[in-house]
């Protein structure tokens, strides 16, 4: 197994956690990282000050402090606070009781360590990617995390610098003439991050990848161990720097668009398993703006993909700035209106293109096929957190706004956005709410479905939704589509990450499963937290040893 080497230091020193021994006795692989003691951060020493030579030896977790509730401010929240440790893995002690049905690994991937040397990352989506397991086997749950060793975040802690472009921070500069050749890199991709902090997915060859919205941001993983793999290559020609961060991946095929930059629009591309081959189903031409839409996300039905082409676009001039804009890579562009497409996965047709109601989007939800008393198609449907065309929520998830929460109602309203698309021709396609936002208290994202309802007429979404007031979403929400209403799970002071849905085996009932979330405690605790996929109620929560920083999306790996 790869060892990772840092510059080694007398004032390296661990200390073991104090805990009973029924929660913690199979610590194992507890490896400091270096913090200041400043707000997001907790104190310990610098990251180049450890070497780790055996990543198989047991060794202990350093200490951390957790005062009680009162003496900690939001400021220092867990959720907004580097991860600890490079790495640790141990069994957790469960209240409750797992299902003995439970049996596989679910992985979340999100930025959980946000500095490097002195210097503090500015925005949530700038952290070096954390992965964090849930192994499930026979009523037991074993945990762990670990960084991702990307090219970016290796460099940062050798150099104890930035040294690639993350979402919203750039390299300094040491003098003009490394400016200038920062410009070059930036053009040819070299200067670009690899920090694939934003998903995790497994592939229908069992392949496990991390990806972000740079190409070159994908990274296979052993999602046992957590290890580092190395980079997934793309073997076509198709070029291009950037990707949708959320592929459709089913265990048949894997689809993704390549947004344009140049001629702006998108390619509609399909890789089958067992190959790094991405092979064109068809293009969108944009129809309006300087430049694509943001695509962090799309959906697909049993016969179409939905290209959405957004107001907010891509922005070449802000790649460029050295200092972040309020939309960062992206330029709100109002006038250039908003579109979806729907392109046929046979033939790569475009089979409607229609001009939609203004929108914000990062999540698509899902996406069907609507159809008239002879069974033909006549619209499709597709939903999303939508943010309700406010591109301000980019700039609220800076770590400043996050960690500066004063009980003032501040996060911007969302919905569960219900586009419908008409197929006879109709140049206009509607925009609206699929149930009343105040269901789920006016917050809406992070979202997971039955995937066996994946590009079908469907029930049940769980998401993470609001109890206002708040800076952030912070409940655990079970939308249901049909009767139009919400259950809601909430914790004073937590921070849940996305709920997501594993399926009982056999079950014919579109709920039947259980809800994963990992919540993360004002307190600087935090846990794993299991709800009934049908009554929402909880069933189980195991503790961590200490609470791990928030993260973005996971992806469930079952037992083979």
């Amino acid at each position: 197994m790869a060892s990772i080497n840092f510059l080694a230091s007398p004032n390296c020193v661990s200390h073991s956690i104090k805990a009973s021994s029924k929660s913690f006795d199979h610590l194992t692989d507890g490896f400091p990282l270096g913090n200041r003691n400043l707000p997001g951060r907790t104190s310990r020493g610098d990251p180049r000050e450890l070497s780790i030579t055996n990543v198989a030896s047991q060794a202990p977790v350093v200490s951390r402090s957790s005062p009680g509730k009162e003496a900690v401010s939001d400021r220092d929240h867990v959720a907004w606070t580097s991860v600890q440790q490079h790495r640790w893995e141990g069994e957790l002690a469960v209240e409750g009781e797992l299902p003995l049905w439970l049996s596989g690994i679910y992985l979340r991937n999100g930025p959980g360590l946000w500095h490097v040397g002195d210097y503090d990352f500015r925005h949530l989506f700038d952290g070096y990617a954390t992965l964090v397991k849930l192994q499930f086997e026979n009523g037991r749950l074993i945990a762990g995390h670990r960084q991702i060793e990307s090219e970016a975040y290796k460099a940062a802690m050798k150099n104890n610098k930035l040294c690639y472009r993350e979402f919203s921070e750039v390299p300094k500069a040491d003098n003009f003439l490394s400016y200038v050749g920062g410009l070059a890199s930036l053009f040819s991709g070299a200067s670009l991050t690899d920090n694939a902090n934003t998903g995790v997915i497994r592939l229908g060859d069992g392949r496990v990848v991390c990806l972000t919205e740079t190409q070159k941001g994908s990274i296979m993983i052993d999602p046992t161990t957590l290890e580092t793999l190395g980079k997934f290559e793309y073997t076509d020609s198709l070029g291009g720097l950037i990707h949708s961060a959320h592929p459709i991946v089913t265990d048949t095929e894997f689809l993704t668009l390549l947004p344009d930059l140049i001629n702006p629009g998108y390619l509609v591309v399909r890789m089958e398993p067992g190959s790094n081959e991405r092979k064109v189903i068809g293009r969108v031409d944009c129809r309006g703006g300087p430049a694509p839409g943001w695509v962090h996300s799309f959906p697909m039905t049993e016969h179409y993909v939905v290209v959405p082409e957004m107001p907010l676009r891509y922005c070449a001039q802000n790649l460029l700035r050295a200092e972040p804009t309020p939309l960062y890579k992206f330029e709100w562009h109002p006038e250039s209106k908003g579109y979806m497409h729907i392109m046929c996965k046979a033939s790569g047709k475009i089979v409607a293109s229609v001009e939609v109601p203004l929108y914000v989007t990062f999540h698509f939800i899902n996406a069907y096929e609507e159809t008239d008393e002879d069974g033909r198609v006549v619209a499709v449907i597709a939903d999303c957190c939508e943010h309700n065309a406010d591109a301000t929520i980019l700039d609220k998830l800076r770590l400043q706004n996050l960690r500066s929460f004063a009980r003032q109602d501040v996060l911007p309203d969302a919905r569960v956005g219900r586009f419908i698309i008409p197929l006879d021709g109709s140049p206009y396609g509607k925009l609206e709410a699929a149930l009343d936002p105040d269901e789920h208290g006016r917050g809406m994202d992070m979202c997971s479905i039955n995937p066996a309802f994946l590009g079908k007429k469907y029930r049940f979404a769980y998401a993470c939704g609001a109890q206002r007031p708040c800076n952030f979403p912070n409940t655990l929400t079970k939308i249901d589509l049909v009767e139009k209403r919400a259950k809601n799970w909430h914790e004073d002071g937590a921070v849940p990450s996305e709920p997501f849905f594993v399926a009982r085996p056999g079950a014919t009932e579109e709920d039947d499963g259980v809800v994963i979330s990992m919540i993360s405690e004002k307190n600087g605790d935090g846990y794993a937290l299991l709800l009934d996929g049908s009554t929402f109620e909880e069933i189980a929560r195991a503790k961590f040893p200490y609470g791990l920083p928030y993260g973005l999306h996971g992806c469930w790996v079952p037992k083979k």
